[in-house]
């Protein structure tokens, strides 16, 4: 065990039970409400690391963006300020692994030995022991990436060049993710702070790198990655901010905390994703049909995040078949693929797709957001809550579960009828009390081909 660094700040920065903390991580990104579904995922994050209680919510608008990245990212560069123990340069671990109350996490020894090389670049196992502030990022990464290796670093005395230089080194490319931890001002007076660090905010979003540690206590590693960003050309996005007076402080004193997120690179034009995505789905039907070869499902590299979709195929207007998946479990690419076969050959409601009908099948995809669970206090809460048109809810009571596309609200545009056929559809009892059912809510992508003929 010499090797491996426990964790250090479980049971007070965050829950030391693993049910408890799982709960707590899960109900944090449940908060955070994402209904644009995302290509790809970010290259860096900048996230807070004060107890969950206070900076948790903050956090947690940074690692939802990473719901497409399970799988993809396996190499995760943190850099975080020393509180405790002052060090000269970026410090590593002695340790082989870092673990939390979620489990073990191995230190990529080949990143280390490649960091290892810059004069900056130095190991101090003191400098790891008690710091806060790489330990409460990771059952966040735990949780929405699940297998990876860490590179920590404890962040001392260093100029932005030699954390610059420490970052280019370990670049990498999709499977590389850069995280930075910093809070912003320190114990103002509530208007005062947010004085401060909109300021702040603003000079962040311009990628400026010279920020001081009154502004951010984290900014000897953020002004590296800003000088980095700024060079590479990424675009930086504000996920959210707020302080400690507005989650479980007083007003008196309180510590700024702000998230946002590093793109590399142009995004996916949505229609360019949508039409790959339908030609997934109508190659994959073809082919079973013996009308042509399997289509390609991993590129281009998007298609190989993880994704959840709904495939719809309909003949004359009339639904002919309609199958999908509510959680992303698999990649995009695969997921539409499989979904679009079932739909077409699997739906129990219907016979078969033939090769005689298919030029008249018309194609559509459905690309779901991550799921958010609605909080109501009775029936008149939600139906306040719902967006009829735009919401995809799932209702789950009694080990029973069912959903109904936004597309569903055409045919079924009141909000009471809309939920008793949910309810319906997923074998509830009509008499079940809606406050004892979880509701979920979803947004969803449409992409669409017509008949051929």
């Amino acid at each position: 065990m010499r090797n491996i660094r426990p964790a250090a700040v479980a049971g007070a920065f965050y829950p030391g039970d693993p049910r408890a903390l799982l709960a707590e991580v899960d109900e944090l990104l449940e908060t955070v409400e994402s209904f644009v579904p995302r290509f790809g995922h970010p290259k860096a994050l900048i996230v807070p690391h004060a107890g969950y209680i206070y900076s948790g919510r903050v956090a947690a608008s940074a690692y939802r963006e990473l719901a497409s990245a399970r799988g993809v990212v396996r190499r995760v560069v943190m850099l975080g300020p020393v509180h405790r123990v002052p060090v000269r340069g970026l410090a590593l671990p002695t340790s082989e692994a870092f673990v939390t109350p979620l489990g073990r996490i191995p230190i990529d020894r080949d990143a280390v030995k490649a960091a290892s090389a810059l004069p900056q670049v130095v190991v101090s196992a003191p400098a790891h022991a008690m710091e806060h502030s790489l330990e409460v990022q990771l059952p966040f990464l735990q949780r929405v990436l699940g297998a990876f290796a860490l590179v920590p670093f404890a962040v001392g005395d260093a100029s932005v060049e030699e954390v610059a230089q420490v970052i280019e080194r370990l670049w990498g490319g999709p499977e590389t993710l850069i995280v930075v931890s910093t809070d912003l001002s320190h114990y103002h007076a509530y208007d005062e702070a947010r004085r401060i660090d909109g300021a702040t905010l603003e000079r962040i979003e311009r990628l400026s790198a010279d920020l001081n540690h009154d502004q951010a206590c984290g900014a000897t590693p953020l002004n590296g990655l800003l000088r980095v960003a700024r060079t590479r050309g990424l675009k930086i996005r504000r996920l959210a901010a707020c302080n400690s007076g507005d989650t479980a402080g007083d007003r008196d004193r309180v510590v700024g905390y702000a998230s946002f997120a590093l793109d590399e690179g142009a995004p996916v034009d949505q229609a360019d994703a949508g039409r790959a995505l339908v030609d997934v789905a109508r190659g994959a039907i073809a082919a079973d049909l013996g009308l042509g070869a399997k289509p390609q499902t991993a590129a281009p590299a998007w298609l190989k995040q993880p994704g959840a979709t709904f495939v719809t195929l309909k003949k004359e207007g009339a639904l002919r078949g309609c199958i999908g998946s509510l959680e992303a479990q698999r990649p995009l690419g695969e997921d539409v693929a499989a979904n679009a076969v079932n739909a077409a050959f699997r739906d129990p409601r219907f016979p078969a797709v033939i090769a005689a009908e298919w030029q008249q099948v018309e194609v559509e995809v459905s690309l779901l957001s991550t799921p958010c669970s609605l909080r109501f206090a009775d029936e008149a809460e939600l139906l306040e809550a719902i967006v009829p048109g735009e919401d995809g809810l799932i209702l789950e009571a009694d080990g029973r579960r069912g959903t109904f596309l936004p597309q569903v609200w055409e045919s079924l545009p009141d909000k009471r009828q809309f939920l008793a056929e949910l309810k319906r559809k997923a074998g509830v009892p009509a008499d079940t009390w809606i406050t004892r059912c979880k509701l979920s809510r979803y947004r969803v992508l449409k992409f669409r081909q017509q008949a051929l003929d």
